[in-house]
């Protein structure tokens, strides 16, 4: 090993544990949506509340996020990130103690201040790994590595909350703080080592270009564009579909499962994400990521379109955790509608397609790379405006029905894999 790629391999470290940070804070919003419904007696819709304000940060913190990554470089946004994300989350466990008026407004502000940690994290981590990849399939391999971790924290979270949560109906803010102690102590830890680490600053020292100018360079490009929008639908995928899932569930009307059997399938679609990012990187430095994003979509497509046509009162057996009434954990089999088994399928396809699309999308932009990042975190906004959208339809025409949000997003998805990725403004000077 060269003495460049030892240099490279600590800050590689520090990228994927901040992935699984992002997952970790992201992913308590959705199963919250439980809490939210049961504690304050509120629709799907406004259940997913929680969800739409962590990722509506987004929108307002991606561009600022580009400007801290241009003006103070990667780690020192690393740094603020994780700061913000300790307040975000310190706010969330603050409602746990207000007032029972007050406490839901307080929840929400701290979803929104976490989210605004989100997207500085991920304006780092993602162009990040694909720089220190060399971008190319090696980048994206990278990038799918920093998920697999991702993954992992994500099939922990609502399976962890859904234990605590215990019986819905008596579900309460509190019950989830030992998630949020969690949380707070990590980004206590990860603060203080990334102060002591050496992460290099890819294209920052070197461009000084005003961000504004390497912002509409990068809007530019038309596979970019594209790319933007593939991420506000892709997130949207990969959060509805658990999301969604959840609630049906633990629905008494509809899944009827328990609150923790629920959080545990939900779990499983999380790790299917896992197993799916680890065969990703594994074969991402042989296989295009245009290819990648395209089987994945048409087999997601297929997955969703059975869950939407088929009886939620056929039932089968799906390998899962399971907690007994002593709270004893143990691994079996639990019974759950047809509908459910096919969506815990499509964490297979979500998997590899955050990496193939930022790959793609990023692809030949050289100097507008850090730019086109910030661009990139505004539309990850998709994660709490589709599902907020598809626990609308929900209320209104049924669980699955909502699921032609998701079935859309994956056609747009199939789209851009197959023809909207492709770059056509290669004579726009990069250097």
């Amino acid at each position: 090993m060269s003495k460049q790629q030892k240099s490279q391999v600590v800050p590689i470290i520090m990228m994927i544990l901040l992935f699984g940070m992002i997952s970790f804070v992201t992913n308590l919003a959705a199963p919250m949506g439980i809490v939210l419904k049961n504690q304050f007696g509120v629709s799907n819709f406004l259940g997913m509340l929680g969800n739409m304000g962590n990722f509506i940060a987004y929108a307002v913190m991606g561009i600022p996020a580009g400007i801290l990554l241009q003006k103070i470089g990667y780690k020192k946004t690393a740094l603020f990130a994780i700061a913000v994300g300790f307040v975000g989350v310190g706010i969330q466990f603050l409602s746990g103690h207000s007032s029972q008026e007050m406490a839901f407004i307080v929840y929400l502000l701290g979803a929104f201040v976490a989210g605004f940690s989100m997207c500085m994290l991920n304006t780092v981590v993602n162009p990040m790994l694909n720089t220190l990849g060399s971008g190319g399939n090696k980048g994206n391999q990278l990038i799918q590595v920093g998920g697999s971790f991702n993954s992992v924290l994500a099939t922990f979270t609502p399976a962890f909350v859904g234990i605590l949560i215990g019986e819905a109906s008596k579900a309460k803010i509190t019950d989830v703080f030992p998630v949020l102690y969690i949380a707070m102590g990590v980004f206590a830890v990860v603060f203080f080592v990334l102060w002591a680490v050496n992460i290099p600053e890819p294209n920052v020292e070197t461009n000084k270009e005003p961000l504004g100018k390497l912002m509409a360079g990068a809007i530019k490009f038309r596979h970019f564009i594209l790319g933007a929008v593939a991420i506000f639908v892709y997130v949207g995928v990969e959060v509805g579909t658990p999301g969604i899932l959840n609630l049906f569930l633990s629905d008494a009307k509809a899944g009827g499962l328990d609150t923790t059997t629920a959080g545990f399938v939900v779990g499983t679609y999380w790790f299917l994400m896992l197993v799916g990012r680890l065969v990703g990187a594994s074969i991402a430095g042989k296989v295009s990521s245009k290819l990648m994003l395209a089987a994945a979509s048409a087999v997601g497509l297929v997955l969703v379109t059975l869950a939407i046509f088929s009886n939620t009162q056929t039932l089968v057996s799906l390998p899962v955790l399971q907690s007994d009434a002593a709270g004893a954990l143990s691994f079996g089999l639990a019974n759950v509608p047809i509908n459910a088994a096919f969506l815990v399928l499509v964490g297979l396809c979500t998997s590899i397609m955050w990496g193939g699309i930022f790959n793609l999308a990023v692809e030949g932009l050289g100097k507008y790379l850090a730019a086109a990042s910030g661009i990139f975190m505004v539309l990850v906004c998709g994660g709490g405006i589709l599902p907020f959208i598809q626990g609308g339809i929900a209320d209104v025409a049924g669980y699955m029905t909502s699921y032609w949000v998701i079935f859309a997003g994956l056609a747009y998805l199939l789209y851009y894999a197959l023809i909207g990725s492709k770059n056509v403004n290669k004579d726009i000077p990069v250097e």
